[in-house]
């Protein structure tokens, strides 16, 4: 069984059909990648596993239990949490207070523990500590938005386009980042713009056009694939 199975979920805004059955399935510890053109469907497809909309048909099951019909608050405390696009960290909240958000569903003691973690992987967030969210610069948000995300502990990481609006140097940061994460234990779902670098770190990947699925393979095969190099890495 995987960890994360997506069984053709159709998603609507109104009468707009953004998702026309899309499957799609994680096994525990891999990197599994979403790519595809802007409007494709892809933050829509993170957006219904988070319960931020619902499908009107299909099913979400996560570690054998049915998800697609709760809220996204008992999601997050099943084992799944997102690093949105566009960061959304709390501008007027410390960089401490907002990972200490990140862990509000949480009731153990191991909190302390994986706020160092963070300030392992991020060790710039241990320098901006105690600086105002607001204040960093893009791509200390987003390592403060994916370190927010990991104090919630995920059996699964959504990454919606972490690397958007980042210098080459801090993408390959990111991503080096990413790699670290899943070696550590965590199994990740990304969404990336950046095709080629998304598929050279992913187990797996899934190409979407217009709501609908339309490749799978693994990374590898995908980079290779003569439809996947014209449309989405540039090669002609």
């Amino acid at each position: 069984m995987a960890l994360l199975e997506v069984n053709d979920i159709h998603t609507y805004y109104g009468q707009i059909h953004a998702l026309k059955g899309v499957s799609l399935a994680v096994d525990r510890g891999e990197i599994v990648t979403l790519i595809g053109a802007n409007g494709a469907g892809k933050t829509t497809t993170l957006k219904t596993i988070s319960g931020i909309v619902h499908p009107r048909q299909g099913t979400i099951v996560l570690a054998g239990e049915r998800i697609d019909r709760l809220e996204p608050h008992e999601i997050v405390a099943r084992g799944i949490c997102q690093a949105p696009e566009g960061r959304r960290i709390f501008p007027r909240m410390t960089v401490r207070e907002n990972l200490e958000m990140g862990a509000f569903a949480r009731k153990d003691g191991e909190i302390a523990a994986d706020m160092e973690r963070v300030m392992n992987l991020f060790p710039r967030l241990r320098e901006r500590y105690n600086q105002k969210g607001g204040t960093l610069s893009g791509g200390e948000q987003q390592m403060l938005a994916i370190g927010r995300a990991l104090m919630a502990r995920p059996k699964i990481l959504l990454l919606d386009e972490p690397s958007m609006g980042l210098a080459p140097l801090l993408v390959e940061t990111i991503f080096e980042t990413i790699v670290q994460i899943n070696r550590q234990g965590t199994t990740v779902l990304l969404v990336e713009q950046n095709a080629l670098m998304a598929l050279a770190i992913a187990h797996r990947g899934y190409v979407i056009e217009t709501g609908t699925i339309v490749l799978a393979d693994t990374g590898k095969n995908l980079q290779q694939n003569p439809q996947v190099q014209k449309a989405y890495l540039g090669i002609a």
